[in-house]
C-alpha cells in the first residue's frame, strides 16, 4: 500500500501501533484519535482491515470466544509498522513547511490571521 494514506486507514494503524485491537475496540480508538471526526461503522472497519491484511500491513493477532461470538484480534505487521513511520514522517515535513510559511505571512502581514478568523 502506498502512501499518502487515507485518514482512515493511518489511524488504524495507528491505533494498532499500540498493541493489538479487536474490531470494536479499533472503531473507538480511531474516534478518540480523530477527536470524533472519523466514525467507521463495521462494515467499513472489517473491510479495510481485509484490504490492510491482504496488504500484510495488519496480520491477525489471535481469535477467541465472548459470549458466544469470536472476536479477532488484529496487530500492526512490521511493514505496517514501516508505513506507518513513513507516513508519519511525510505528514510531519508537510505540517513543518506550512508552520514555517503560516509564520513568514503572520510576520509580514500581521492581521492576516485576525482577518481569517484568528486560528492558532
Amino acid at each position: 500500500m502506498d502512501t499518502p494514506l487515507r485518514e482512515p486507514t493511518y489511524l488504524i494503524l495507528t491505533a494498532l501501533a499500540a498493541g493489538p485491537m479487536h474490531g470494536y475496540g479499533l472503531i473507538g480508538e480511531v474516534g478518540t484519535l480523530s477527536d470524533g471526526r472519523v466514525t467507521l461503522r463495521p462494515g467499513t472497519l472489517y473491510g479495510a482491515l481485509d484490504r490492510l491484511v491482504d496488504a500484510a500491513l495488519v496480520e491477525v493477532d489471535r481469535e477467541e470466544r465472548v459470549d458466544g461470538r469470536l472476536r479477532r484480534y488484529y496487530r500492526l505487521s512490521p511493514t505496517g509498522a514501516a508505513t506507518l513511520t513513513a507516513e508519519t514522517e511525510r505528514l510531519r515535513r508537510n505540517v513543518e513547511a506550512a508552520t514555517a510559511r503560516l509564520r513568514r505571512r503572520a510576520a509580514t502581514q500581521p492581521n492576516a490571521l485576525r482577518l481569517a478568523g484568528g486560528a492558532a
